[in-house]
């Protein structure tokens, strides 16, 4: 007896799917995490106070750019700074993904209808400027010195060696920073991912380590790129919350 063909309904609009689980609830939580990040940037941005204390500076701040003298009465500091580290982010990979389902529903999840099925055409027309993620690479690769220079200064709060709540907040800031940025899949191409042979490239043994080092890493970009985020957000939070007085700075050593 011949098997039956069995035809199963075609769900093609925005939303539709088979799907039984909950597959709305990751959208939803990205869409209001980087919602809430891009608000909380945003004023940050305009402020224009309460960005450092003592020897501490805020992230979105460094490096420290004076304004006033530009002209420019609306135009802060962060306003100079945070397009760079924006941009990284913004043409990152991982967060392409993230974005792309949470803000476009193109598609929203995995075997859900998007909004603007069939139509996607990669990233040659308005979205172009993906392409340049290398280059912003370079950009958060400088911004990290400025960082862990700002991480140094606060380590001599007050002309003393010593470390408080403001100085692990400034090393946990770079360190996450750090391994975000580092485990950046055009970083992997840049240290040894682009080349075809290791044994005849100029220092490919050494190539060959970092490539091996930054590509188990890199497992882990979507948590670093999480955690990256918390962390830049919460470390402006406590230098601005120590800015104004709200709390203590916590002494160590």
């Amino acid at each position: 007896m011949a098997n039956k063909a069995v035809h199963l309904p075609v769900l093609s609009g925005p939303g539709q799917t088979l799907r039984k689980d909950a597959w709305w609830v990751g959208p939803a939580v990205t869409f209001t995490i980087l919602t809430s990040f891009i608000v909380y940037a945003t004023f940050r941005a305009f402020e224009n106070a309460h960005f450092s204390y003592g020897e501490y500076l805020s992230p979105f701040y460094s490096p420290l750019v004076e304004t006033k003298t530009m002209g420019i009465p609306f135009l802060t500091p962060a306003m100079l700074i945070l397009p760079f580290p924006a941009g990284f982010r913004f043409t990152c990979y991982y967060y392409r993904k993230a974005y792309y389902r949470s803000f476009a529903m193109s598609p929203p999840a995995c075997a859900v209808g998007g909004i603007r099925q069939g139509q996607y055409n990669g990233e040659r027309k308005l979205m172009i400027f993906q392409n340049l993620h290398r280059f912003a690479l370079y950009a958060a690769l400088l911004f990290l010195v400025f960082l862990w220079h700002d991480f140094y200064k606060g380590l001599w709060f007050g002309g003393h060696l010593g470390v408080r709540g403001g100085t692990v907040m400034l090393f946990l800031n770079c360190t996450f920073l750090s391994l975000y940025t580092f485990s950046c899949h055009s970083f992997r191409h840049l240290v040894g991912g682009g080349l075809d042979s290791y044994s005849t490239a100029p220092l490919g043994q050494l190539r060959h380590k970092v490539w091996s080092w930054v590509s188990r890493i890199n497992i882990n970009h979507m948590a670093f790129a999480w955690i990256s985020l918390f962390g830049v957000a919460l470390t402006d939070l406590y230098i601005r919350a120590l800015s104004t007085g709200a709390i203590t700075d916590i002494r160590l050593f």
